[in-house]
C-alpha cells in the first residue's frame, strides 16, 4: 500500500524542537547550528535618523580582479543607527551577467551558476549606479577583491566609502577561528547556503548585527574602523636582504607598476605612523630614506587607486 501524503500532523513541532535544542546546548556536550532565516533587527529606532548602507557580493569567473568577470552581483540595502545597530533590510538587487568566455567548470561547481543560466544576461551599469546612490557606505566580505571588480562595472562605486567585514574587524581577537563567512556564521550559531551572492550578503549582515565581546555590534566596530584614516607606507628601494624582516612585520609586496611602485608596503593607523617610519630608518635602511606616507580613507581604501 503506498505511503500516505504528509499531513499537518506530520510536520515538526518547532517549539518542541527548540526546547530540545536548548536542552542539548544546556548540557554543555553539544553545540547546535540553526538555519539562517532572517536578519536580527534592532527595533524602535527613529527612521528619520537612520543611515543607508549596501552589503555587496560578487560571484566571478576567477580571482584576478584585472581579468576575471562578474557572473552574479547582489546588493542588499540596509539601514543602521548611530550606535551601529542593524535596523532594517530592504529588497536586494540581484543580477546575472554573461561573461565573454565560458564559466570555468570549477566556478560552476562552487557557485552552481552555469553558462545556460547567464546566457543573454547583462548587468546595467546605470541601474547599479542608481541603486547605490542613497548609500553612504558599501560593505563587502573581502572588499579588496570586490571593489576593483565592481569599479570596472561603474565608476559610481568610486564615489562611495567602503568597508571590509573580513579584514577590518579583529575577528581573531574575538576568538574566531577564521574569517570566512561560513566560519563566522558557525561562531554565531547559524548556517546558510553559501557561494551565491544574495545568501552571502544576508549572512554577512546577520554576522554584523551580532554583538562582540564589548557589547557593541560587529557593525559598530566596522564603521569605526572605516571612518579612521590609515597611512600607506611604501618602503621604496628597500635593501633586498631585508625582505624577510619586512614580510615578518606584515608588509606586502606590490609587483604591479599600475598600482604603484614595485615595493613592500604596509598600512598603519595614525598613532603608529611615526613608529613605523622609525622602524624603517633604524632596522631596514640604516638611514632616513625620506619616505612620504600617503593618507587613505574609506573612499580610496580597497580600490586600485589606493
Amino acid at each position: 500500500m503506498p505511503n500516505a501524503p504528509p499531513t499537518a500532523l506530520d510536520q515538526p513541532d518547532l517549539a518542541a524542537l527548540e526546547a530540545m535544542a536548548a536542552q542539548l546546548e544546556a548540557s554543555g556536550r553539544y553545540r547546535l547550528l540553526r538555519r539562517f532565516e532572517g536578519c536580527t533587527l534592532h527595533a524602535g529606532a527613529d527612521p528619520a535618523t537612520l543611515k543607508r548602507g549596501i552589503f555587496l557580493d560578487t560571484e566571478t569567473t576567477g580571482t584576478d580582479t584585472r581579468k576575471d568577470e562578474i557572473i552574479e552581483l547582489a546588493m542588499v540595502p540596509f539601514d543602521y543607527d548611530a550606535e551601529g545597530r542593524l535596523c532594517a533590510v530592504h529588497e536586494p538587487f540581484i543580477a546575472l551577467h554573461q561573461p565573454s568566455k565560458p564559466i570555468p567548470a570549477e566556478v560552476t561547481k562552487i557557485t552552481g551558476i552555469t553558462d545556460a543560466m547567464v546566457d543573454g544576461q547583462a548587468i546595467d551599469p546605470a541601474q547599479v549606479a542608481a541603486f547605490i546612490a542613497p548609500a553612504l557606505i558599501v560593505i563587502a566580505h573581502n572588499a579588496a577583491f570586490d571593489r576593483p571588480i565592481v569599479e570596472r562595472l561603474t565608476e559610481a562605486f568610486k564615489l562611495k566609502g567602503w568597508a571590509c567585514s573580513m579584514s577590518q574587524i579583529d575577528w581573531r581577537g574575538e576568538g574566531a577561528e577564521g574569517t570566512k563567512l561560513s566560519h563566522l556564521a558557525s561562531r554565531c550559531g547559524f548556517f546558510f547556503d553559501g557561494h551565491r551572492a544574495e545568501n552571502d550578503c544576508l549572512a554577512g549582515l546577520e554576522i554584523l548585527a551580532r554583538p562582540l565581546a564589548d557589547g557593541r555590534t560587529a557593525l559598530a566596530h566596522l564603521l569605526q574602523a572605516a571612518r579612521a584614516p590609515t597611512w600607506r607606507i611604501t618602503a621604496t628601494n628597500s635593501p633586498f636582504e631585508q625582505k624577510d624582516k619586512l614580510k615578518a612585520r606584515g608588509y606586502r609586496w606590490n609587483g604591479d607598476d599600475v598600482a604603484g611602485p614595485k615595493a613592500w608596503y604596509t598600512d598603519v593607523a595614525e598613532s603608529d605612523r611615526e613608529a613605523e617610519l622609525l622602524f624603517l630608518t633604524q632596522e631596514i635602511y640604516g638611514y632616513d630614506p625620506g619616505l612620504t606616507p600617503r593618507r587613505i580613507t574609506a573612499f580610496e581604501r580597497f580600490s586600485e587607486r589606493a
